[in-house]
């Protein structure tokens, strides 16, 4: 069980610059945070405890979306869990469907809990996790790096591994563009 607890997902492969086909809006002059999550992930449920601490500590810093995966051949609503609903809670963050992970593939993220955090320009400066392993909330490297960055507005890239659920199924949209290299 240990093995597992402490056993990251798969990295995400985020593009360096913010990608021109997301959906996400970015406010101009502000960092802008992403975070992706499966709506019935329950190690992701530590990831968000831990983004409610962040956003405590960075509001006025940062702009902050949480996108939920929504599979299309699933019911209108799925994606709208307890998760959902805690995202929704924190003041300062934008809760968003990411239909058939389209979204989670621009960001290369296939795990749930993935953030990355463009700077006020859109480049890279963050990728990873904000948990030190699955479903457990608490002092991280992924949470102090962000904290860091936001603080000093910019600095080099920095990553963690990240801890959750696969995003993405065998078929999905997400899957293709990812294995076609989108």
């Amino acid at each position: 069980m240990s093995n597992y607890e402490y056993r990251p997902g798969l990295a995400a492969t985020p593009p360096g610059h913010w990608p021109a086909a997301s959906r996400i809006d970015r406010t101009a002059g502000l960092a802008t945070l992403v975070m992706l999550v499966h709506p019935r992930c329950p190690c992701s449920r530590a990831s968000l405890e831990e983004l409610d601490r962040l956003m405590a500590r960075s509001q006025g810093l940062v702009t902050t979306h949480v996108l939920f995966l929504k599979p299309l051949d699933l019911p209108e609503g799925w994606e709208k869990t307890d998760l959902w609903r805690s995202a929704a809670a924190i003041p300062g963050v934008h809760v968003m469907r990411d239909d058939d992970g389209a979204e989670a593939a621009w960001f290369g993220a296939v795990t749930s809990g993935q953030v990355v955090l463009y700077d006020p320009e859109g480049r890279l400066v963050f990728s990873g996790g904000i948990t030190v392993s699955r479903g457990h909330a608490g002092d991280n490297e992924g949470l102090s790096a962000i904290l860091s960055l936001l603080a000093h507005a910019g600095g080099t890239r920095h990553g963690t591994p990240v801890f959750g659920c696969s995003l993405i199924r065998p078929g999905s949209r997400a899957t293709r563009m990812v294995d076609d290299g989108v």
